[in-house]
């Protein structure tokens, strides 16, 4: 008796922290895909700009430190990594999605060869549980690459499965974002999936008067789906935090 009672008054506790309890702070450390945006930017959106509206109202404080253009040396080298740190507490969530730039090769002020940031990740992964806060990988989303039948090409070369093998690895909470963001593209289809990401006709746009043709940025709808995807991935992976989620079904 003696055990249930405690058994029960845990469990109690528990609902009582989901259902009415502090919010839950969910951290986020990535690049521009994830990332909320300057107004000189609109309309381009991250994705990590709706994801607080995948949980019900005042459930989760959504810290979002992702930024445009960095990679998982870029965050460590500016001190980002650091101060997400600083900032996180036990209990906390880190969502952690790189992988755009580390794998730009021509662009060496971000490149990361796959050796480091496979380091990298694997540090962020120890530093979060440090913290006594879990640590969430996420694969990259999906860049809108098709080929002459119509069928999403992968863009990131050996990146994704290097989160995967990690999160295996380490025993870590995988979101698995390309496949997830590939799978919408294909069903979108090669004309439609324009609306999910930054194309702008010329004149249409104050920030983008030539106009643009982004098949790497969202647009606030694609940006909105990505999170609705997140959300969907989250319902079925056992983390805890998926018990603040708004009711809904698959996107």
């Amino acid at each position: 008796m003696h055990r249930f009672l405690i058994g029960l008054l845990l469990a109690l506790t528990s609902f009582a922290t989901v259902a009415g309890g502090p919010p839950l702070t969910i951290h986020l450390a990535g690049d521009s895909t994830m990332a909320e945006k300057l107004p000189t930017k609109r309309p381009e959106t991250g994705w990590g700009e709706f994801l607080a509206a995948q949980f019900r109202d005042g459930s989760v404080v959504v810290d979002n430190r992702a930024k445009n253009g960095r990679s998982t040396r870029t965050f460590i080298e500016e001190g980002r990594w650091n101060d997400l740190l600083d900032a996180t507490k036990a209990g906390d969530v880190v969502l952690i999605q790189f992988g755009h730039n580390d794998q730009s090769v021509e662009k060496p002020d971000r490149y990361t060869p796959p050796a480091d940031y496979a380091r990298n990740l694997a540090r962020f992964v120890a530093d979060v549980r440090t913290k006594g806060a879990t640590p969430v990988l996420l694969t990259p989303v999906a860049r809108r690459r098709f080929d002459e039948a119509g069928h999403v090409v992968p863009s990131h070369g050996e990146y994704p499965d290097l989160v995967r093998a990690l999160a295996a690895r380490e025993r870590v909470a995988l979101i698995d974002m390309e496949r997830r963001s590939s799978a919408v593209l294909q069903e979108t289809g090669v004309e439609e999936s324009k609306a999910l990401f930054l194309w702008v006709a010329p004149g249409a746009n104050a920030n983008y008067p030539n106009g643009v043709e982004d098949n790497t940025h969202f647009s606030p709808a694609g940006a909105e789906r990505m999170a609705r995807e997140f959300a969907y991935a989250l319902r079925g992976s056992g983390l805890a935090l998926a018990q603040r989620l708004r009711e809904g079904g698959k996107p």
